[in-house]
């Protein structure tokens, strides 16, 4: 079985569980290589002013959550980076984007996952942009595919009169769902109490829905950016 190296962008410690978690699990089952970037401090946008020193300690437990969830799943890295909570479109794209290519260049993934661009939280979307530049298709590129994942509470969100997420790609993760739940249970601050979209409880009953769509106990839906048919590649 070939090896693959999947790269995961996501903008706020927790996106990238909420997002995909049951799949990391699932690519790390099998022996694939999972890299975690994670771009926002995810704390300061609480305060009407960016002021990491008092913030000190909240940045300490969330990142100090995010560690644990990726023990727990297994994750081969996770790199978390500094750019400001939600305030992420008062920074220069090209800065984020040097970023992420930065990352792409030093785990070679074929496979990432990140975003879907019409989200509600601005971050998301500049993340998003961001993959979509840094991922351009050049000659030589051994990038195959480029998924992008919903969020509970950001992506169903947006009004009506942008792009609906629509899926059109799934992994079955009836086998790593309690993996994902788990990892979620280390971000037990940044989740909300139920019925709010993103409660534990939310998050189970849409990996649910999203599996019964497709016939199988549990799933994660993605929308495809790219896919390249390797069928018929040598």
């Amino acid at each position: 079985m070939t090896v693959r190296s999947v790269l995961v962008v996501a903008a706020h410690p927790d996106d990238e569980v909420l997002g995909c978690g049951g799949t990391m699990a699932r690519h790390l089952a099998q022996g694939d290589h999972v890299h975690v970037l994670i771009l926002a401090e995810g704390v300061t946008s609480r305060s009407e002013q960016r002021d990491r020193t008092a913030a000190g300690e909240q940045l300490s437990v969330l990142s100090a959550a995010a560690r644990e969830a990726h023990d727990r799943l297994g994750s081969t890295s996770l790199a978390m980076l500094d750019f400001p909570d939600n305030r992420m479109d008062g920074e220069h794209l090209l800065e984020v984007v040097k970023a992420v290519e930065s990352h792409v260049k030093m785990t070679g993934p074929d496979i990432i996952y990140t975003h879907f661009p019409g989200d509600l939280n601005i971050d998301h979307r500049v993340v998003s942009e961001a993959v979509q530049t840094a991922c351009r298709p050049q000659p030589g590129n051994q990038l195959r595919q480029v998924l992008f994942f919903e969020v509970p509470s950001s992506t169903e969100w947006r009004m009506s009169g942008n792009s609906g997420f629509v899926p059109n790609y799934f992994c079955d993760i009836s086998s790593t769902l309690d993996r994902k739940l788990a990892a979620l249970g280390s971000y037990a601050l940044e989740m909300k109490d139920w019925p709010h979209a993103r409660s534990v409880k939310a998050c189970e009953h849409l990996a649910r829905w999203r599996g019964a769509s497709i016939g199988v106990a549990a799933a994660e839906a993605f929308v495809v950016g790219r896919m390249l048919d390797t069928l018929f590649m040598t």
